[in-house]
């Protein structure tokens, strides 16, 4: 297993810190709804941002050899992976207040 990454990998995990301020004003939502909102959103950054990058010949991953990939930018088996992450940067967040 080999990995590779990029120094514009750190702008685009930083988006993570919009979590925080997301999660205080759907904090009233069901629990599956605002894990849904958190995925839809790590895609959506996922998606621009790779897209971006692709536009530029400079985006460090490359789905296109998976399965149930999306343009090569996004994967969707990886949602129950964003469901969860979501859930737990908010529980994270919430203890730290």
């Amino acid at each position: 297993m080999m990995g590779k990454t990029s120094l514009l990998m750190f702008p685009i995990y930083g988006c993570a810190s919009l979590i925080g301020p997301v999660s205080q004003k759907i904090s009233a939502l069901p629990v599956f709804l605002r894990g849904c909102l958190y995925t839809a959103g790590i895609f959506a950054a996922e998606y621009s941002s790779g897209s971006l990058l692709k536009h530029f010949h400079m985006c460090p991953w490359d789905y296109t050899d998976t399965p149930f990939h999306y343009k090569g930018l996004i994967r969707l088996d990886y949602a129950p992976l964003w469901f969860a992450t979501g859930l737990l940067f908010e529980k994270i967040l919430a203890k730290s207040s």
